[in-house]
C-alpha cells in the first residue's frame, strides 16, 4: 500500500505531506484549490509522461515522493530488487519522481537512479488509477473486450494464451508461404547463384584454418636448406660429433665429463651438484632427440612445394569471392545452406507449408471458439454483477448487457479463419467482437452505452463497471479521480457506500467533489488554496476530523460551512457513514484480493 506521499512544486502545490489511510481516503477542496495534482502526482511515481506546464510558477522543478509498504515477496519486491533498489529502514520502498522545468525528469526508487520504466513496472504491482480518461477509453471497442477478459480471470486468459501461441506460428507459416509464392522467380535466381557458390566450395573442399597452416607449410619448403643448417649446428653443438670425434664432444659429451668428475668425490654439495648435472643431461638428450628427428622429417620436395602453392592458388580463388579467409568461406557456405533451405519453392515445398497452414488453421479454430464460449459465460457474470451495481446507484430499472459476437470478414483478408460454416477476422485477441449496451428502463432497446446513457447515467454505468473490475483487481491500491462526476442525491450516498466496501480488501484513495462519498473516509484529506507573501496562489494538503470534517463536508453541500443546516445534514451525513461501515465491518485496506464477482463461475 501507499503509506504517504509527499509533493512539492508541482501545479499549485508549494509543498504538501499527505498520509493515506489503508482503507478509504478521500481528498476534497474547491475547484482550482489542486485535487488533481494527487492523481498528477500518483500518475507520475508510476512512470507516466512528465509535463513541463505542471511545474510550479519560480520553482526549478517539482518533486513527488511516494513511500510504499510492500510484502518481501511480492511482485512489487521482485521489481526492486532486479532495479537494485534498497528497502528503507522500516522495509518500506521510496519512489521519487523529479521532473525540471524544461520536461527532464528523473526517477529513483529505494535510493537509486532508474528508468522511467521501472516506476512503470512497479506501478503494475501497486497502483491502479481509474478517472475520466478512463471511462472515455472504456468506450472502445478494444477497451470492451479488454474489461470482459479482465473480469473473467484465469479462464480465459489460459485459452487466450493458447490461442496467441498458435495464431503466432499460423501467421508465420501464411506469411512464409504467401512469400514463397509470391517471390518464387526472384528466390529462384538467387538460388541459382547459391547453388553455383556452394558447388565451388564444395568442389576445393577446404577445411576449417587451411589457408594459415598452407602458408606455414610453404614457408618451411622454401627455406629448407637454411633450416637444415641451423638444425644440423644445433645438434652438433648438443650432441657433439656425429662419428664421436673427441674433439668435438658437444654439450652431453662435456656434461657427461662433468658428471665423471663429481661422482667421483664424497663432498655432499658436489654429489647434489652431480644430481643437477644429470637432470640437465636428460633435458639436452631431449633436446638431441627431437632435432634428429626434425631433420629426418626435414626434406627438399620440390613436388610438395608445387602441390603447396597450387592449393594455395585454389583457396585464394575462394576467397576473392566470399570472404577474407577460408573460414569466412566456410561461414558463407553455412549461411548460403540456411538461405537455401528456406527458398525452396518447389510444388512439394509450397504442398508442405499448405498442409501445416490448414493444420495449425484447424487448431487455432477450436481455440477460437473455445475463447469465444469462455467470454459468453464470463459476459453474463458481468453484466449480471455491474447490472446489480446500477440498481443502487438510483437506475433500478436498468441493466447491463455485455454482447460477444465473432466478429465475420472477406476469405480475402489476410488473417480470415474459418470456424465452423463462419469466416472470421483471426485478430490477435480473438476472433471476437465485445460491446457494452445498456437498457436504460424496462421496454427500451438495447443500445451502445455512449448512446444509450445520457451523461450522469454513463458516469454511473462507468463508476458501476469501475467497482466491479476494481473487486477483481489484485493491486493493493486503487485510486479514483472524480468517477462520481455527474451524480448526486441518493446515488451520491451508493457510491460512497460502494467505495467504503472496497475498502474492507483495497486501500482507496478518491478525489471527490461528493460530501456523500466524503462521509465514508476513513480519512479525509482536504486541498486548501491561498497566497504567499509574493501573491502568488498556493496549496496546501491537511488532515481534518471532528468538528472540522463536518465544515468541509457542510462547505462541499451548500458552498457554507457555518450554517446550522449545513453542519446538521453534513453530521447526518458521518452518521449514516459511521453506521453503514459499522455493519460491514472495519476496512482492511491495502490486502486485497477477488471477491465473488471477480469469478461468476
Amino acid at each position: 500500500m501507499l503509506a504517504e506521499m509527499r509533493i512539492q512544486g508541482l501545479g499549485v502545490i508549494d509543498d504538501a505531506t499527505l498520509e493515506l489511510h489503508p482503507g478509504l481516503t478521500v481528498v476534497t477542496g474547491e475547484t482550482g484549490a489542486g485535487k488533481t495534482m494527487v492523481v498528477t502526482g500518483l500518475h507520475l511515481l508510476s512512470g507516466g509522461r512528465a509535463d513541463a506546464s505542471r511545474v510550479r510558477s519560480n520553482t526549478p522543478r517539482a518533486l513527488v515522493e511516494g513511500r510504499f509498504e510492500v510484502a518481501p515477496e511480492s511482485g512489487a519486491a521482485k521489481v526492486a530488487g532486479e532495479a537494485g533498489a534498497e528497502p528503507d529502514e522500516d522495509g518500506s520502498l521510496i519512489a521519487l519522481r523529479s521532473v525540471n522545468s524544461d520536461g527532464r525528469s528523473r526517477a529513483h526508487l529505494g535510493g537509486r537512479a532508474v528508468p522511467n520504466a521501472v516506476l512503470s513496472e512497479l506501478s503494475e504491482q501497486l497502483l491502479a488509477v481509474h478517472g475520466q480518461n478512463d471511462q472515455l477509453r472504456l468506450l472502445r471497442p478494444g477497451e470492451q473486450r479488454a474489461v470482459l477478459d479482465r473480469f473473467a480471470g484465469e479462464p480465459v486468459a489460459a485459452v487466450l494464451e493458447q490461442y496467441q501461441r498458435v495464431r503466432a506460428d499460423w501467421t508465420a507459416v501464411v506469411r512464409e508461404l504467401a512469400e514463397r509464392t509470391d517471390r518464387a522467380r526472384e528466390w529462384a535466381r538467387e538460388a541459382e547463384l547459391l547453388k553455383h557458390g556452394l558447388d565451388e566450395i564444395e568442389a576445393v573442399a577446404p577445411e576449417q584454418g587451411e589457408d594459415e597452416a598452407l602458408v606455414d607449410e610453404a614457408r618451411r619448403l622454401s627455406d629448407v636448406d637454411q633450416l637444415r643448417e641451423i638444425a644440423a649446428g644445433a645438434q652438433h653443438a648438443v650432441s657433439g660429433a656425429a662419428d664421436g670425434d673427441p674433439e668435438s664432444p658437444g654439450a652431453m659429451g662435456l656434461l657427461g665429463d662433468a658428471r665423471r668428475r663429481l661422482g667421483a668425490a664424497e663432498d655432499p654439495v658436489l654429489l647434489d651438484l652431480d644430481s643437477r648435472v644429470a637432470e640437465a643431461t636428460a633435458v639436452l638428450s631431449d633436446v638431441g632427440a627431437e632435432l634428429g628427428g626434425y631433420l629426418d622429417r626435414l626434406d627438399a620436395d620440390p613436388g610438395r612445394l608445387e602441390q603447396v602453392l597450387a592449393r594455395q592458388a585454389e583457396l585464394k580463388n575462394l576467397t576473392k569471392k566470399y570472404a577474407a579467409d577460408v573460414d569466412g568461406v566456410l561461414a558463407w557456405a553455412a549461411d548460403a545452406r540456411e538461405r537455401l533451405a528456406g527458398m525452396d519453392t518447389s510444388d512439394e515445398a509450397l504442398a508442405a507449408l499448405a498442409q501445416r497452414r490448414d493444420e495449425l488453421a484447424a487448431e487455432l479454430a477450436e481455440h477460437a471458439q473455445v475463447l469465444t464460449k469462455e467470454r459468453q459465460e464470463a459476459a453474463v457474470g458481468l453484466a449480471a454483477a455491474v447490472s446489480e451495481e446500477l440498481a443502487g446507484l438510483a437506475m433500478a430499472q436498468a441493466r447491463l448487457e455485455v454482447v460477444v459476437e465473432p466478429k465475420e470478414t472477406e476469405a480475402s483478408d489476410t488473417a480470415a479463419l474459418a470456424v465452423g460454416d463462419r469466416t472470421l477476422a483471426a485478430g490477435p485477441d480473438g476472433t471476437d467482437e465485445v460491446e457494452l449496451r445498456l437498457i436504460a428502463h424496462s421496454g427500451a432497446p438495447s443500445l451502445p452505452i455512449h448512446k444509450g446513457a445520457s451523461g450522469g447515467e454513463l458516469s454511473r454505468v462507468m463508476l458501476g463497471l469501475e467497482v466491479v473490475l476494481a473487486d477483481a483487481d489484485t493491486v493493493p491500491t486503487l485510486v479514483f479521480d472524480e468517477v462520481d462526476a455527474g451524480v448526486g442525491g441518493r446515488a451520491a450516498v451508493e457510491i460512497g457506500r460502494r467505495l467504503a466496501r472496497l475498502a474492507r480488501t483495497h486501500q482507496v484513495v478518491v478525489v471527490t467533489h461528493l460530501a456523500q462519498v466524503a462521509a465514508y473516509a476513513d480519512r479525509h484529506l482536504v486541498v486548501d488554496k491561498g497566497s504567499n507573501d509574493t501573491g502568488l496562489t498556493r496549496s496546501d494538503v491537511r488532515t481534518v476530523a471532528d468538528g472540522e470534517r463536518v465544515a468541509e463536508l457542510a462547505r462541499m453541500l451548500a458552498g457554507l460551512d457555518s450554517t446550522a443546516t449545513g453542519r446538521a445534514h453534513a453530521e447526518e451525513l458521518l452518521a449514516t457513514a459511521a453506521s453503514d461501515k459499522s455493519k460491514a465491518g472495519p476496512a482492511k485496506g491495502g490486502r486485497g484480493g477477488k471477491s465473488a464477482a471477480a469469478n461468476p463461475r
